[in-house]
C-alpha cells in the first residue's frame, strides 16, 4: 500500500494518478477533503481510498504500508503567520517521520527550493549547508526547519526530501495566486490577448529576464516513482530541470502553444513580495543523476505546450 498525503493538491493528485496508471490500485489518499476547490483534482482517481488528514494516524495503526509520499503542506508564500506553517509543515511532518521510522517505511517528502533564499550559497543539495540557508519567507523557513530536523534525526534507511523548484502543470487550478506563471499566462492571454510580467527591481536583470528553474509536474511524478522503486541512497535531493529559463521564454512558449503572436508588457512587482523575490534559481541535479536517475527532463517549450494543449485548452485534469 502507498500512502500519498496532500493527495487532493496539485502535485499530490498528479503523483497518485501517475502511480495508479502504472498499475498501483493500493494507493490511499490523505488530505483535508473539506476544501471543495481541490476536489476536482480527484476526478480521475475517485476509486482510490480517501482518509482525512486528521484521522490518518488512528487509521494507520493496523495497516501495512509499503511507502509514504508526504506532499501535504501549506504552500502559500504570502502567508506570514508562522504558526500555521509550524503546525502543518513541521509538526505534522514530524509525526509522519516517526511513523515511517518506527516501521522502516520508505518516505518521500516535499521540501522546497524556497529554502535556498536568495541563493547566496548556491543551489546545491548539500546537507552541509542546510543549517546556513536563509529562506526569504515563513514557508521556506518551515521547510528548512524540517530538513534540519530530519538531518538531526536520520533514523530511516530510505528517506528522500525533495526540493521542488518552480513546478507547473495540470491540477493547479485551485491555487489562485500561487498557481504557476504558465497557468496565469494562459488565462490572462485568453482574456485580454496579452500578458503582463513583473518588472525587474534588480539592476542585474532586465525586465522579463528574471531566471527560474521551471519543471513540469509529470517529471516530478517520474522521479518519485523512481525513488520508491529503486530506493537509492537517502538524503535531500534537488528536483528541478537543472536549467534556468527566463519568464520571457516561458511566456513566449505559452503564446506559441496558443498559436498567438506575443504581446507582453511589464508591471511593478507587488510590494508585499518585492523584498523576498528570487531573481535566479537553478537546481544542481548532480546528486539525483548519481543516484541512478537517467531520464531527461522536459524542455520548457515541450512541457508548456503539453500543458496548454492537453489540459488548459480543454479544461482537463490529470
Amino acid at each position: 500500500m502507498i500512502v500519498v498525503t496532500g493527495a487532493a493538491g496539485f502535485i499530490g493528485s498528479c503523483v497518485a494518478k501517475y502511480l495508479h496508471e502504472q498499475g498501483r490500485d493500493d494507493i490511499v489518499l490523505v488530505d483535508d477533503f473539506s476544501n471543495q476547490n481541490k476536489l476536482a483534482n480527484l476526478t480521475t482517481i475517485e476509486s482510490l481510498e480517501k482518509i482525512n488528514r486528521d484521522e490518518f494516524f488512528d487509521w494507520v495503526i493496523d495497516k501495512s504500508i509499503d511507502s509514504i509520499i508526504h506532499l501535504g503542506a501549506r504552500t502559500d508564500t504570502t502567508e506570514f503567520d508562522y504558526s500555521i506553517f509550524q503546525r502543518l509543515n513541521v509538526d505534522y511532518s514530524k509525526r509522519i517521520w516517526h511513523l515511517a521510522a518506527e516501521r522502516s517505511i520508505p518516505l518521500v517528502y516535499a521540501s522546497s527550493a524556497a529554502t535556498y533564499g536568495a541563493g547566496e550559497l548556491g543551489y546545491r543539495d548539500d546537507h552541509e549547508i542546510v543549517s546556513d540557508l536563509k529562506p526569504l519567507n515563513p514557508y521556506g523557513k518551515s521547510k528548512n526547519v524540517f530538513d534540519q530536523w530530519v538531518l538531526d534525526n536520520d533514523s530511516l534507511p530510505h528517506w528522500y526530501g525533495l526540493k521542488f523548484f518552480n513546478v507547473y502543470g495540470p491540477n493547479e487550478y485551485h491555487k489562485g495566486r500561487m498557481a504557476s506563471v504558465v497557468y496565469h499566462a494562459f488565462n490572462q492571454i485568453k482574456a485580454t490577448g496579452g500578458m503582463k510580467l513583473f518588472k525587474s527591481h534588480n539592476s542585474a536583470y532586465a525586465d522579463g529576464e528574471q531566471l527560474r528553474d521551471f519543471i513540469y509536474v509529470k517529471d516530478i511524478c517520474r522521479v518519485i516513482a523512481f525513488l520508491i522503486d529503486r530506493l537509492p541512497n537517502p538524503g535531500i535531493y534537488n528536483l528541478g530541470s537543472g536549467k534556468a529559463r527566463t519568464f520571457l521564454d516561458l511566456t513566449n512558449a505559452v503564446f506559441n502553444a496558443m498559436d498567438l503572436d506575443p504581446k507582453i508588457s511589464f508591471i511593478d512587482t507587488p510590494v508585499d513580495i518585492r523584498d523576498t523575490y528570487q531573481y535566479y534559481t537553478q537546481a544542481d541535479m548532480t546528486k539525483l543523476a548519481t543516484a541512478g536517475y537517467s531520464e531527461s527532463f522536459q524542455e520548457l517549450e515541450h512541457g508548456v505546450n503539453d500543458y496548454v494543449m492537453k489540459y488548459l485548452r480543454q479544461s482537463r485534469y490529470f
